[in-house]
């Protein structure tokens, strides 16, 4: 019976492994996914669609919630309930738009997944993208543990964090105009981005 018991709980236990896998498999999942979007003949003739198909895979792994609330630092708390939830709405836009954008100009540049750090809970998934000119730039996912699933937190790019980066800014305009200025930067800068 004990035998049995442990058999289940092993089971179980590789189940789960597999199902959400490694850090490292996660982004690489994802990562090819949208390479896979963004190589799609057909999607290529329809812009809005392709940058559909583009939001609902980048949502799959980016905790919206997690990178807007870093992103906001000490003015989180602050914030009520409905104003966390409009600003995680407005930040997930910004991020979906610029990262599409970004996405779309891809030229079959490669991808190299050097290592995955562990630690607990969380993980940092380093990789490197080259272009067709050699160049290289590095390209860092910083993942935590979330429901069972890995979830990007924070991407590093070239070694500045995107989080950070964010959170400089946003500290600025809110010290300098208030957090409506912020808001209304932010519903701006997404309808500029909005157009594929």
């Amino acid at each position: 019976m004990l035998k049995r018991i442990v058999l289940a709980l092993t089971a179980s236990i590789f189940m789960v492994s597999v199902a959400f896998g490694s850090p490292m498999d996660e982004v690489k999942k994802t990562v090819d996914e949208v390479v896979h979007i963004v190589a799609d003949k057909e999607l290529k003739k329809n812009d809005a669609k392709r940058r559909q198909a583009l939001k609902k895979t980048i949502s799959t792994i980016f905790d919206y919630s997690e990178m807007a609330k870093r992103s906001l630092g000490k003015y989180w708390n602050v914030r009520s309930d409905a104003e966390k939830k409009s600003f995680t709405l407005l930040f997930a836009t910004l991020l979906e738009n610029s990262y599409a954008g970004k996405i779309e100009s891809y030229n079959n540049e490669k991808i190299v997944y050097i290592r995955e750090i562990p630690d607990g809970d969380y993980a940092e998934v380093k990789s490197k993208v080259v272009t067709a000119n050699r160049d290289e730039f590095t390209l860092d996912y910083r993942l935590f543990k979330h429901n069972g699933k890995w979830m990007v937190y924070d991407v590093i790019i070239e070694g500045v964090s995107l989080v950070s980066n964010y959170r400089s800014q946003f500290n600025k305009i809110i010290a300098s105009n208030g957090y409506d200025k912020l808001v209304k930067k932010l519903q701006t800068k997404n309808d500029e981005l909005k157009a594929p």
